[in-house]
């Protein structure tokens, strides 16, 4: 089970430096490396998400970068809507979920790639002058809860953490410092991958064997590449991230049509 284990590092080592992407990448390595359909790749991603995302988020929370409120917001959201996402990804075919897997990882390059959105002045949460917390309004909780239920749906459909939408929606429509926005989008991810998992476990879809060595990689590749974080460009690293998504997507499409063995 070594290889699992080194596959799973390349989950953590993406949690720790952009806070999301990890989740995405989880599948396409499990069904390249170990052969897995989608159905089966997907509640192991969600549990390497869960033990990783949950870790990072206790650190964060040690140094007051977690957004508790909003998160619990998101999470919860989401957790009600994992449990469908995994329904639905248990009675459809694999080939369509290979598609909409790969729309995915072209979406999250694009959103990479793409020049990063400026804080608007009118965002509709933003932080209090006067203690830092979030000023609550009706459009923030909606948006925060449209987003949670967003991550919830894609990550019990297709076993991804939901980073890749909740960093850029926090990163748009909060006044969050980067380093408060993946710290929270963490927490977030840690809650709805948790519902996903035990829904995936209790449809009996959860491959142990595989999954616990696979998250032990993630929570180790985590602790270490937090002490790296900090000496590489983000701007460097999101550019390799979305190029890899790129290439993966094109294997991945080309699996769906039947140009790579299923």
């Amino acid at each position: 089970m070594m290889w699992v284990a080194l596959l799973g590092t390349v989950i953590g080592l993406v949690l720790a430096f952009t806070g999301a992407g990890g989740g995405i990448l989880s599948v396409p390595l499990l069904v390249f490396g170990l052969h897995l359909s989608v159905q089966q790749a997907a509640p192991i991603g969600m549990l390497a998400v869960f033990a990783a995302a949950s870790l990072g988020a206790v650190l964060a929370w040690r140094e007051a970068l977690v957004r508790y409120r909003a998160a619990a917001l998101m999470g919860a959201a989401g957790m009600v809507m994992a449990p469908f996402g995994v329904f639905l990804a248990q009675h459809i075919p694999n080939r369509p979920l290979i598609v909409a897997f790969s729309a995915v990882l072209l979406y999250s390059a694009w959103r990479s790639l793409a020049a990063p959105a400026t804080t608007q002045a009118r965002a509709p949460c933003v932080l209090s002058s006067v203690d830092q917390r979030l000023i609550w309004t009706r459009p923030c909780a909606q948006v925060l809860a449209g987003t949670g239920l967003l991550s919830g749906l894609l990550s019990g459909l297709l076993g991804v953490g939901g980073g890749f939408v909740i960093v850029p929606a926090l990163s748009r429509y909060t006044n969050l410092s980067i380093r408060s926005v993946h710290a929270t989008s963490l927490a977030v991810m840690a809650l709805v991958s948790l519902s996903g998992v035990v829904s995936a476990t209790a449809h009996g879809a959860m491959n142990w064997a595989i999954a616990l060595p696979f998250a032990a990689g993630a929570i180790v590749a985590l602790l270490a590449g937090r002490r790296l974080a900090s000496r590489v460009h983000p701007t460097r690293l999101q550019q390799v991230f979305a190029w890899f998504c790129v290439g993966v997507a094109v294997l991945m499409l080309a699996r769906a049509g039947g140009l790579l063995p299923v």
